[in-house]
């Protein structure tokens, strides 16, 4: 499989707001993500998993270190990446449809192709029947299923996702992580998850990068070997292939909250 996310000595220095010290964030971090992988990213609070992200969407530079998203380097934000933030970012006065369709109108899209990829999206996340509704007029959940049928419409070869689901309900995020193991097996996208959920991390990754407390190094690697077609709540919480990866990658992340309190 190609390499789609190749991240090599990436460090990050930044000063705090409040007394101007040099936090150091990230450092020496490298691994890369193949093609239509799923890699999740979890550790202790505060060990630069958003600092991760926002430097692989370009939106914060780094000086030391290299990102590379389909062999070119990340000097910006670019629309081979799509970010799906933990806030919904969907804008209040846009219909589900206009939402969806909003990268398509900035790529300037042909209204017939756009109309026919919205719907697409729309029918893939499961919005059929709301393609008119306003923000205000959907749940939370419903929210964070328009941001993802946006980012997917785009189609960015790396989707980035921050904690989409923590804002939400245990009902709805334990469906909305079912829907987004669905949509991984359907579009076969690349996806890099932040997380600080141990179990959701098991649960959708194909691969669990586990961080050190600040300054955040890769600690381990985790892979679950679960089929992705079996991936439903009601079937992996007995399955002992979940069971083990999910103990193990909880081990580490608490042996750093230990380490930390000590």
């Amino acid at each position: 499989m190609r390499e789609k996310l190749v991240v090599e000595g990436l460090s990050h220095h930044y000063p705090d707001e409040y007394t101007g010290m040099d936090i150091h964030a990230l450092d020496n971090v490298s691994f890369k993500v193949q093609e239509g992988e799923f890699a999740a990213v979890v550790g202790p609070s505060g060990c630069g998993k958003s600092t991760l992200l926002n430097i692989l969407a370009g939106l914060l530079p780094h000086k030391v270190g290299s990102v590379r998203v389909d062999g070119s380097e990340v000097k910006g934000p670019g629309p081979d990446r799509g970010v799906v933030f933990q806030e919904h970012a969907i804008l209040p006065w846009r219909t589900v449809s206009r939402n969806i369709g909003h990268g398509l109108e900035i790529q300037r899209v042909p209204a017939g192709e756009r109309n026919r990829r919205v719907q697409e999206f729309v029918d893939l996340v499961g919005l059929t029947g709301f393609e008119g509704r306003y923000p205000h007029e959907l749940s939370g959940g419903m929210k964070q299923r328009v941001a993802l049928a946006r980012t997917l419409c785009a189609n960015p070869v790396v989707m980035l996702m921050d904690e989409p689901f923590a804002a939400v309900d245990a009902q709805t995020r334990i469906t909305l992580q079912e829907e987004l193991n669905r949509i991984a097996i359907a579009t076969r996208k690349t996806i890099l998850f932040i997380t600080h959920n141990v179990d959701e991390a098991a649960f959708l990754g194909d691969r669990c990068f586990i961080f050190t407390r600040r300054p955040g190094k890769l600690k381990a690697t985790v892979r679950i070997n679960l089929p992705r077609e079996a991936r439903q709540w009601k079937n992996v919480v007995a399955d002992p292939t979940f069971t083990r990866a999910r103990d193990e990658i909880l081990a580490l992340v608490r042996e750093e909250v230990r380490d930390d309190d000590s």
